[in-house]
Protein backbone atom coordinates (compact mmCIF):
# COMPACT_ATOMS: atom_id res chain seq x y z
CA UNK A 1 0.00 0.00 0.00
CA UNK A 2 1.03 3.65 -0.42
CA UNK A 3 1.54 4.85 3.15
CA UNK A 4 2.36 8.44 2.29
CA UNK A 5 5.19 10.50 0.85
CA UNK A 6 8.47 12.15 1.78
CA UNK A 7 7.75 15.70 2.93
CA UNK A 8 11.25 16.75 4.03
CA UNK A 9 14.69 15.16 3.73
CA UNK A 10 17.47 16.08 6.17
CA UNK A 11 21.16 15.27 6.46
CA UNK A 12 23.38 15.99 9.46
CA UNK A 13 27.04 15.77 8.30
CA UNK A 14 28.34 16.48 11.83
CA UNK A 15 26.71 14.69 14.74
CA UNK A 16 24.84 17.17 16.99
CA UNK A 17 25.35 20.12 14.64
CA UNK A 18 22.41 21.58 12.74
CA UNK A 19 22.04 19.99 9.33
CA UNK A 20 20.88 20.69 5.80
CA UNK A 21 17.59 20.24 4.01
CA UNK A 22 17.85 18.28 0.76
CA UNK A 23 15.78 17.80 -2.37
CA UNK A 24 17.16 14.29 -2.89
CA UNK A 25 19.86 12.03 -1.53
CA UNK A 26 21.72 8.87 -2.32
CA UNK A 27 21.02 6.25 0.34
CA UNK A 28 23.95 3.92 0.95
CA UNK A 29 24.12 0.84 3.17
CA UNK A 30 25.24 3.12 6.02
CA UNK A 31 22.42 5.64 5.54
CA UNK A 32 22.00 8.93 3.70
CA UNK A 33 25.14 9.92 1.83
CA UNK A 34 27.29 12.01 4.20
CA UNK A 35 24.93 11.77 7.19
CA UNK A 36 26.76 11.77 10.54
CA UNK A 37 29.97 11.63 8.55
CA UNK A 38 31.84 13.36 11.39
CA UNK A 39 31.57 13.35 15.17
CA UNK A 40 33.34 14.66 18.24
CA UNK A 41 34.43 11.96 20.64
CA UNK A 42 35.79 11.43 24.12
CA UNK A 43 38.59 8.90 23.63
CA UNK A 44 38.44 7.83 27.29
CA UNK A 45 35.03 6.23 26.67
CA UNK A 46 33.71 3.45 24.48
CA UNK A 47 30.50 2.57 22.68
CA UNK A 48 27.75 5.16 22.40
CA UNK A 49 29.17 7.02 25.43
CA UNK A 50 32.20 8.06 23.38
CA UNK A 51 30.13 10.55 21.38
CA UNK A 52 30.22 14.13 22.61
CA UNK A 53 26.83 15.61 21.73
CA UNK A 54 24.51 18.53 22.29
CA UNK A 55 23.05 16.73 25.29
CA UNK A 56 26.13 17.91 27.15
CA UNK A 57 27.05 20.88 24.95
CA UNK A 58 23.80 22.48 23.70
CA UNK A 59 25.77 25.18 21.84
CA UNK A 60 26.79 22.52 19.29
CA UNK A 61 23.31 22.90 17.80
CA UNK A 62 24.13 26.48 16.82
CA UNK A 63 26.76 25.25 14.33
CA UNK A 64 25.38 24.29 10.91
CA UNK A 65 27.04 21.68 8.70
CA UNK A 66 26.53 20.91 5.02
CA UNK A 67 28.42 18.96 2.40
CA UNK A 68 30.48 21.16 0.11
CA UNK A 69 30.52 20.56 -3.64
CA UNK A 70 27.47 18.30 -3.80
CA UNK A 71 24.67 20.50 -5.10
CA UNK A 72 22.44 17.58 -5.99
CA UNK A 73 23.33 15.67 -2.81
CA UNK A 74 23.51 12.29 -4.51
CA UNK A 75 27.12 11.46 -3.82
CA UNK A 76 28.90 13.25 -6.64
CA UNK A 77 31.88 15.52 -6.10
CA UNK A 78 33.70 16.60 -2.97
CA UNK A 79 32.48 15.20 0.35
CA UNK A 80 34.15 17.96 2.37
CA UNK A 81 32.04 19.57 5.07
CA UNK A 82 31.34 23.30 5.22
CA UNK A 83 30.42 24.59 8.67
CA UNK A 84 28.84 27.89 9.64
CA UNK A 85 29.56 28.98 13.21
CA UNK A 86 27.01 30.93 15.30
CA UNK A 87 28.81 34.19 14.50
CA UNK A 88 28.71 33.44 10.77
CA UNK A 89 32.34 32.37 10.40
CA UNK A 90 32.81 29.66 7.78
CA UNK A 91 34.86 26.70 8.93
CA UNK A 92 36.00 23.27 7.81
CA UNK A 93 36.39 20.00 9.67
CA UNK A 94 39.85 20.86 10.98
CA UNK A 95 41.86 22.02 13.98
CA UNK A 96 40.39 25.51 13.91
CA UNK A 97 36.91 24.08 14.42
CA UNK A 98 38.20 21.77 17.13
CA UNK A 99 39.68 24.74 18.99
CA UNK A 100 36.35 26.58 18.88
CA UNK A 101 34.26 23.64 20.08
CA UNK A 102 36.84 22.72 22.72
CA UNK A 103 36.17 26.05 24.46
CA UNK A 104 32.63 24.82 25.17
CA UNK A 105 33.66 21.87 27.36
CA UNK A 106 36.32 20.63 29.74
CA UNK A 107 36.15 17.16 28.15
CA UNK A 108 39.15 16.65 25.90
CA UNK A 109 37.71 16.29 22.41
CA UNK A 110 38.94 14.37 19.40
CA UNK A 111 37.56 14.47 15.87
CA UNK A 112 36.39 11.36 14.07
CA UNK A 113 35.60 10.96 10.37
CA UNK A 114 33.76 7.76 9.48
CA UNK A 115 33.98 5.50 6.48
CA UNK A 116 30.53 4.00 6.52
CA UNK A 117 31.32 1.45 3.83
CA UNK A 118 34.20 0.07 5.90
CA UNK A 119 32.85 0.59 9.40
CA UNK A 120 29.23 -0.36 8.83
CA UNK A 121 27.67 2.76 10.35
CA UNK A 122 28.59 6.40 10.68
CA UNK A 123 28.22 8.38 13.90
CA UNK A 124 24.63 7.24 14.43
CA UNK A 125 23.00 6.04 17.62
CA UNK A 126 21.18 3.06 16.14
CA UNK A 127 19.92 2.12 12.68
CA UNK A 128 21.04 4.73 10.14
CA UNK A 129 17.76 6.26 8.90
CA UNK A 130 15.33 7.98 11.26
CA UNK A 131 11.71 8.49 10.18
CA UNK A 132 9.10 10.74 11.84
CA UNK A 133 5.61 11.33 10.48
CA UNK A 134 3.47 14.45 10.38
CA UNK A 135 0.76 12.58 12.29
CA UNK A 136 3.11 11.94 15.20
CA UNK A 137 4.19 15.58 15.26
CA UNK A 138 0.55 16.74 15.28
CA UNK A 139 -0.35 14.43 18.15
CA UNK A 140 2.51 15.68 20.28
CA UNK A 141 1.74 19.29 19.38
CA UNK A 142 -1.93 18.90 20.32
CA UNK A 143 -1.11 17.39 23.70
CA UNK A 144 1.71 19.83 24.44
CA UNK A 145 -0.49 22.76 23.50
CA UNK A 146 2.30 24.61 21.71
CA UNK A 147 3.69 24.82 18.16
CA UNK A 148 6.30 22.12 17.66
CA UNK A 149 9.28 22.33 15.33
CA UNK A 150 9.80 18.82 13.88
CA UNK A 151 13.55 19.52 13.74
CA UNK A 152 13.69 18.90 17.49
CA UNK A 153 13.53 15.21 16.56
CA UNK A 154 16.36 15.33 13.99
CA UNK A 155 14.75 12.89 11.58
CA UNK A 156 16.26 12.12 8.18
CA UNK A 157 12.81 11.63 6.68
CA UNK A 158 9.82 13.71 7.70
CA UNK A 159 6.92 11.92 6.06
CA UNK A 160 3.30 12.82 5.34
CA UNK A 161 1.02 9.86 5.99
CA UNK A 162 -2.09 9.09 4.01
CA UNK A 163 -5.29 8.96 6.05
CA UNK A 164 -5.56 5.18 5.95
CA UNK A 165 -1.88 4.45 6.62
CA UNK A 166 -0.68 3.03 9.95
CA UNK A 167 1.64 5.08 12.15
CA UNK A 168 5.38 4.72 11.52
CA UNK A 169 5.82 2.64 14.68
CA UNK A 170 3.43 0.10 13.16
CA UNK A 171 5.90 -0.34 10.30
CA UNK A 172 8.39 -2.06 12.60
CA UNK A 173 9.37 -5.45 11.16
CA UNK A 174 8.35 -4.47 7.64
CA UNK A 175 10.11 -3.07 4.59
CA UNK A 176 9.27 0.19 2.88
CA UNK A 177 10.18 1.23 -0.67
CA UNK A 178 10.98 4.89 -1.34
CA UNK A 179 12.33 5.99 -4.70
CA UNK A 180 14.84 3.34 -5.74
CA UNK A 181 15.77 2.50 -2.12
CA UNK A 182 14.31 -0.08 0.20
CA UNK A 183 14.42 0.29 3.98
CA UNK A 184 13.74 -2.20 6.76
CA UNK A 185 12.04 -0.59 9.77
CA UNK A 186 13.72 -1.95 12.90
CA UNK A 187 12.53 -0.24 16.05
CA UNK A 188 11.19 2.90 17.68
CA UNK A 189 13.48 5.79 18.58
CA UNK A 190 13.87 6.32 22.31
CA UNK A 191 14.20 10.02 23.06
CA UNK A 192 16.49 11.98 25.36
CA UNK A 193 16.97 15.58 26.49
CA UNK A 194 17.95 16.64 22.94
CA UNK A 195 14.26 17.19 22.13
CA UNK A 196 14.00 19.84 24.84
CA UNK A 197 16.20 22.29 22.91
CA UNK A 198 14.59 24.65 20.43
CA UNK A 199 16.72 24.15 17.27
CA UNK A 200 16.82 27.91 16.59
CA UNK A 201 17.03 29.57 20.02
CA UNK A 202 18.42 26.65 22.10
CA UNK A 203 15.81 27.55 24.72
CA UNK A 204 14.97 24.50 26.83
CA UNK A 205 11.49 23.06 27.31
CA UNK A 206 11.72 20.18 29.83
CA UNK A 207 7.94 19.80 29.70
CA UNK A 208 8.23 18.36 26.19
CA UNK A 209 10.40 15.45 27.31
CA UNK A 210 8.04 14.79 30.23
CA UNK A 211 5.14 14.64 27.80
CA UNK A 212 7.00 12.33 25.42
CA UNK A 213 7.86 10.08 28.34
CA UNK A 214 4.42 9.99 29.96
CA UNK A 215 2.20 9.84 26.87
CA UNK A 216 4.41 8.36 24.15
CA UNK A 217 6.55 5.91 26.10
CA UNK A 218 9.61 8.06 25.36
CA UNK A 219 9.42 6.85 21.73
CA UNK A 220 9.00 9.19 18.77
CA UNK A 221 9.72 8.04 15.22
CA UNK A 222 11.18 4.82 13.86
CA UNK A 223 14.67 3.68 12.93
CA UNK A 224 15.27 1.88 9.64
CA UNK A 225 18.19 -0.01 8.14
CA UNK A 226 19.00 0.10 4.42
CA UNK A 227 18.01 -3.13 2.68
CA UNK A 228 18.63 -1.85 -0.86
CA UNK A 229 20.66 1.31 -1.57
CA UNK A 230 19.17 3.83 -3.97
CA UNK A 231 18.04 7.43 -4.26
CA UNK A 232 15.26 9.12 -2.29
CA UNK A 233 13.71 12.48 -3.17
CA UNK A 234 11.18 14.82 -1.60
CA UNK A 235 7.73 13.90 -2.91
CA UNK A 236 8.55 10.21 -3.40
CA UNK A 237 5.75 7.84 -2.46
CA UNK A 238 6.33 5.48 0.46
CA UNK A 239 5.19 1.95 -0.24
CA UNK A 240 4.63 -0.29 2.75
CA UNK A 241 5.62 -3.82 1.74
Amino acid sequence: MIAGSVEELWRYPVKSFAGERLAKSLVESCGLYGDRLHAFEDETKTGWDRFVTARGIPAMLSYRAELAGTEDAVGEGDCAVAITAPDGERLRWDEKLLERVQTLTKTRLSMKTYDGQAEGLMGVDDSPVLIVSDRTIRRIEERWGKPLDPLRFRANLLVRLSDEAPDELEWIGRDIAIGSARLRVDKGCERCSMVTFDPDTLERAPSLLRLVNEQFGLTVGAYAAVATPGTIAVGDAIRLL
